[in-house]
């Protein structure tokens, strides 16, 4: 394939830097952005948001440095449907999503990648903390940790295809965040000192459950999430809850009741509208099955494999045996109880620094 390279540029300083080293790499690049949100138009200020004005602007002025050509994506309709539906419809069932997870694997690979395809680019490049490499042996694609164990998002990046990960580049795999920013201020980069983005960029002020309410509102039939019964693990009644969207598995603080000693979400049950709370140990458990599965490393786990995982996404790892029990299932036994593992969030498999898969954490039964 042509040395050719569309570079996913934020307007942060990461990305910047992956555009530097790929044109440093011989390959032809071209920067873009990604609209995604309305944001701006909003009045959500730049600090808050990874889909600014201003972050376009310090993308272009990157772009403008490198010499290489630069472009925004409208990928908004895209992004509605496979991030922010998915987000909302998972609160809604009770589950708690990752939408970073979503947008890697709907809108900056698979569309993304598509998009280069058809413009004559066949790969792709972001600023991820994580490494692509081939297997010698097997001819497999694998993803592995970025060098920097404070920085890694091999996590985020589970659900990456054969097909993607042999077109992606991953330029600061190898490299520390400071690496990067020296990197950026060597080079006169607007952003080199520019903060990271913590918030989901659609819903910045955190205040998920006003945020599914508006959006539900603005489709002219708007749900309703019913005030419903807070209850014990042994179902005797707490009081009353304000709607299940404002819960996840976890929880302690904002339920608004009085206990002798702290208590949790260790469940929500949407068929009876009901919120479960628990004492600290009753949100521990071994057990965790997974659907919507991705395996990187092998095509399938037919027999028990040893592994370390996760249930979120800053968890250290934990030793585990996994099993595939269908198709698209996986169930992992954990060697001591994992705390509040929650339903949307993503189970993440490895061995050693290579990622062998992951797939969506389901409800127990």
């Amino acid at each position: 394939m042509e040395k050719k390279a569309l570079i996913a540029m934020s307007g942060g300083v990461d990305s910047s830097v992956a555009a530097l080293l790929c044109q440093e790499a011989g390959y032809d690049c071209m920067g873009v952005t990604l609209a995604l949100t309305n944001n701006e138009d909003r009045g959500i200020p730049r600090e808050k948001t990874c889909c600014s004005v201003d972050d376009v602007a310090d993308a272009r002025s990157v772009a403008f440095r490198l010499g290489m050509p630069f472009y925004v994506f409208n990928f908004k309709d895209a992004f509605r449907r496979e991030v922010m539906d998915r987000f909302v419809q998972a609160y809604e069932r009770g589950e708690t999503p990752n939408p970073c997870v979503d947008c890697n694997r709907y809108i900056k690979f698979e569309k993304l990648m598509r998009r280069g395809e058809e413009i004559g680019y066949p790969y792709v490049a972001t600023g991820h903390y994580a490494r692509v490499e081939q297997d010698p042996e097997t001819g497999r694609w694998l993803l592995k940790k970025g060098l920097d164990p404070q920085k890694d998002q091999s996590y985020m990046l589970y659900s990456l295809t054969q097909w993607e990960l042999s077109r992606l580049l991953l330029p600061l795999g190898g490299l520390t965040k400071e690496e990067t920013r020296r990197l950026a201020e060597e080079h006169g980069f607007v952003n080199a000192r520019k903060r990271d983005s913590q918030d989901i960029c659609f819903v910045p002020d955190g205040d998920y459950a006003s945020f599914i309410r508006r959006w539900e509102s603005q489709k002219g039939s708007p749900k309703e999430f019913p005030p419903g019964e807070f209850v014990g693990t042994e179902g005797q009644v707490y009081g009353q809850h304000k709607g299940i969207i404002h819960y996840t598995v976890g929880q302690r603080k904002g339920l608004g009741l009085s206990f002798p000693q702290p208590m949790y979400v260790c469940k929500i049950d949407t068929e009876k509208n009901q919120v479960v709370l628990g004492k600290q140990e009753e949100l521990f458990s071994r057990e965790v099955t997974a659907r919507d599965i991705n395996l990187i490393s092998q095509e399938r786990i037919d027999t028990p494999l040893r592994v370390k995982a996760r249930v979120r996404y800053r968890q250290m790892e934990q030793p585990a045996t996994a099993i595939q029990t269908g198709p698209d299932e996986l169930q992992v036994i954990f060697d001591e109880p994992q705390r509040a593992i929650t339903p949307g969030q993503s189970l993440v498999l490895y061995d050693g620094d290579t990622v062998v898969g992951g797939g969506k954490i389901v409800p127990g039964i």
